[in-house]
């Protein structure tokens, strides 16, 4: 993961030709292009962008869980 940035905004790992860094009130903060071009669109198009990015990290989690869970599932 050396070549990747997590990106503070959505919650992954991206690439780093695919981060920026913000200036926050704390602190600089590395932030994906996808999420910084999402908030410049409309409320409809920012709230579309965290549905989808919540449904990535949800499935991301139940799928570390049902390995953890079950680590034969991870054999076959």
């Amino acid at each position: 993961m050396a070549d990747t940035l997590y990106c503070y905004h959505c919650g992954q790992h991206h690439p780093k030709t695919e981060m920026r860094q913000i200036e926050t009130k704390g602190a600089r903060r590395w932030r994906c292009i996808k999420s910084i071009e999402a908030a410049k669109k409309g409320r409809e198009a920012r709230e579309a962008f965290g549905r989808q990015t919540t449904d990535t990290n949800k499935a991301e989690a139940q799928s570390k869980l049902k390995a953890l869970l079950n680590p034969e599932w991870l054999s076959d």
